[in-house]
């Protein structure tokens, strides 16, 4: 931009001073320099226009006509001329001769510095040099910054509309409500209640402690709440002693009975009480297929009077008890019944999320083997099998007669649901609204009943773990080496081994099941087994693409390697040994020991425990979407988080789980849960071991 003095032509219009104004201005009319034609002026084509003049800005906090200022003393610096600043316009105070005397008068007494010589005449920095080319530089002395106070900025006070429920992931989000990243109680609205939907035999259950797992794995408190077995307490011991129970007693008998997929001994529903047997009105109820009836009245009223009690007990968890997710599990097969449970939900409290998850089998194959399972659950366990299967079907006709699946009444009525058919092999979905919700919908579409392994492991030995250091990305040692063979072999038999196992099942079995026959295969068995895929998936860190080495010579395997499966980072602890951070950083070791879940290394990249489960979402979506094997060869971090999710392990384990080198775990997932091994490696025969009824356990090692 030109830096010429802009020149005003007599036909702009301009405020006129008076004659003794005017005098004034004149007199104390500063030499031009090159700032003030910037501050008027912007040029684009070589022609000036002039600077439309904003509210005027008065130096003291007065009245810019009461300052009656006298010209200072010409000793010493005076403050800079406002002219001469870049970033500051004055509109007509730039212009002191048509400007009125009083503030010409207060211009004169900044411009005008001791001995003559004005802060003006000092070369200024270029306006491109500061970052703070729009504020006006403050001459005071350096104050403490005041916080700002919470208020509130809109319309109404105190705040109506509800506050936004996006998306709350522990250790990857953080909020004023929730520090931690979990869903605040603040934030009901992003609580869950998933009502299951669906007909005896459909895999519902299967489906609701899947969901349990994954998003308990994800942080978010979830419990499940069976309708089932409340009826079977209600109905072994009197249609009213079910009223009778502690509200707090049931949810967490319910939460034990189907964290596994098995009975305790000392379940509720096994026992019975002597003095109930003493009772003549409180005799067993009649729990076969007449009680499932629509048209058994008393049965219809106990049915429904149970399913209202166990909400209230998955309402109370959420509302008022800590939980994230609540699940109703029974078969809640009529409009009638989900509207009523809807109601409800919306009376105790509006604000609440509902999602119906409705599980429908089409393949007569999967129905008839979801049956059988049914002969050895608590309704017919220890009964005639044949007898037991007769009458389930009989119940099962009986839900028929008044079934109605989801679809257009609950989409006229904005009901949010979920359609899974023949578990997982397609996927309907209406309305998702929330990140849980959405969350649950594609982690279902990643189900499959396929027969199939999943194997674990750590790396062979690194030169780290030999120094005993963390981190790193160092190369396997010999031993190292010998353990990455040792492993590539024992995976080939193995993998020869379950392909015979599996045709000798199918070859001794019949498909349909016959009667009696109480562990029927999978359907999916009768495919060619032999076009199963075996993949080897590894971190992007030297020492696990090393233990792969043999399996990526062999063009049987697959192998990959993922950065989501590297080992966490420790920040700038990367390197150091446990002992050095024990001695130097004591406060950071202290703070990891106490909480080594929450716990995140300081310095750049560093990570904790929430941080890899986050990252490792999608893997072990990949994982249950995948019908192939898969060896994981990943660190000890990776490995913890990824054992925790498939054996159900709860938060406080994870962080702490052992994990030693040379360990190697086979998963099977089954229909009723997983088949789990042990192997550890034997370095004298450089070959495996299995560990008999091996159980996860805590590991003794301070510092891992």
């Amino acid at each position: 931009m030109s830096n010429r003095r802009l020149s005003i032509s007599a036909a702009t219009p301009r405020s006129i001073p008076t004659p003794s104004e005017q005098t004034i201005a004149v007199e104390s009319e500063p030499p031009t320099t090159s700032f003030d034609a910037n501050l008027a002026t912007t040029s684009q084509n070589g022609a000036f226009t002039s600077a439309s003049p904003p509210t005027p800005i008065y130096l003291n906090g007065n009245n810019a006509g009461t300052s009656q200022q006298g010209t200072p003393s010409h000793r010493g610096l005076a403050p800079p001329t406002l002219n001469a600043l870049p970033h500051v316009s004055l509109g007509p105070a730039a212009h002191p001769s048509t400007h009125p005397s009083s503030l010409a008068s207060a211009l004169r007494a900044l411009n005008d510095g001791p001995g003559g010589v004005a802060f003006r005449d000092f070369p200024t920095p270029s306006s491109n040099d500061s970052p703070y080319t729009k504020s006006i530089s403050s001459t005071a002395p350096a104050s403490p910054r005041i916080p700002p106070v919470r208020q509130n900025s809109g319309s109404q006070t105190p705040r109506v509309r509800p506050h936004a429920t996006t998306l709350s992931i522990p250790g990857m989000t953080r909020s004023l409500v929730s520090p931690d990243g979990k869903i605040a109680d603040r934030d009901v609205a992003a609580k869950l209640v998933i009502i299951m939907v669906g007909l005896p035999a459909r895999g519902k259950s299967y489906i609701t402690k899947k969901l349990r797992r994954y998003l308990s794995w994800q942080q978010h408190n979830t419990r499940i709440f069976n309708v089932g077995n409340r009826r079977r307490v209600a109905a072994v011991t009197s249609p009213t002693k079910h009223r009778k129970e502690s509200s707090m007693d049931m949810p967490a008998q319910n939460a034990t009975i189907l964290v596994n997929g098995a009975q305790p001994p000392d379940s509720p529903a096994q026992k019975k009480s002597s003095s109930d047997q003493d009772d003549d009105d409180q005799k067993p109820m009649d729990q076969s297929a007449k009680f499932f009836d629509p048209n058994n009245e008393q049965a219809s009223k106990l049915r429904e009077e149970i399913a209202i009690d166990t909400l209230n007990e998955l309402l109370d968890y959420l509302i008022s008890g800590g939980g994230s997710v609540g699940i109703l599990d029974a078969t809640n097969s009529t409009i009638h019944r989900r509207q009523t449970l809807f109601d409800h939900i919306k009376a105790r409290e509006p604000k609440l999320g509902i999602l119906f998850i409705e599980s429908v089998c089409k393949n007569p194959d999967l129905l008839e083997a979801n049956m059988r399972l049914k002969l050895s659950g608590p309704d017919y366990k220890d009964k005639d099998p044949i007898k037991s299967l007769e009458d389930f079907k009989e119940r099962v006709k009986a839900y028929e007669s008044a079934y109605v699946p989801l679809g257009d009444y609950e989409e006229d009525h904005e009901m949010q649901y979920i359609k899974m058919t023949d578990v997982g092999k397609k996927l309907t979905h209406f309305g998702l609204g929330g990140f849980l919700s959405t969350g649950i919908s594609h982690y279902l579409s990643s189900f499959n009943l396929s027969p199939r392994q999943i194997w674990l492991t750590r790396h062979g030995q690194s030169v780290d773990n030999q120094l005993g250091k963390i981190g790193g990305n160092s190369e396997l040692t010999d031993r190292g080496h010998f353990y990455s063979l040792a492993l590539y072999k024992f995976m080939t038999q193995k993998r020869m081994e379950w392909l015979v196992e599996q045709k000798d099942k199918m070859a001794q079995s019949s498909f349909p099941p016959l009667p009696g026959d109480q562990s029927p295969p999978y359907p999916d068995l009768t495919r060619e087994l032999d076009e199963k895929n075996f993949c080897v998936w590894t971190s992007m860190l030297m020492r696990s693409i090393q233990t792969a080495q043999h399996f990526e010579a062999d063009e049987d395997y697959d192998v990959k390697n993922w950065e989501m499966l590297n080992e966490l980072n420790a920040g700038k602890f990367e390197g150091l040994t446990y002992d050095e951070i024990a001695r130097a950083h004591t406060d950071e070791f202290t703070k990891r020991e106490v909480d080594k879940l929450h716990y995140v290394y300081p310095g750049v990249g560093g990570e904790g425990y929430l941080q890899v489960i986050s990252r490792l979402r999608d893997m072990v979506r990949e994982i249950e979407r995948i019908k192939d094997h898969v060896l994981i060869i990943g660190h000890r971090s990776v490995c913890r988080v990824l054992m925790a999710y498939f054996m159900d392990l709860t938060r406080d384990h994870i962080a702490d789980l052992d994990m030693p080198l040379g360990m190697l775990y086979a998963i099977e997932p089954k229909p009723y849960g997983i088949e789990f091994h042990a192997y550890k490696y034997n370095e004298a025969k450089g070959w495996f071991d299995e560990v008999p009824n091996y159980k996860p356990a805590k590991t003794v090692d301070r510092g891992a």
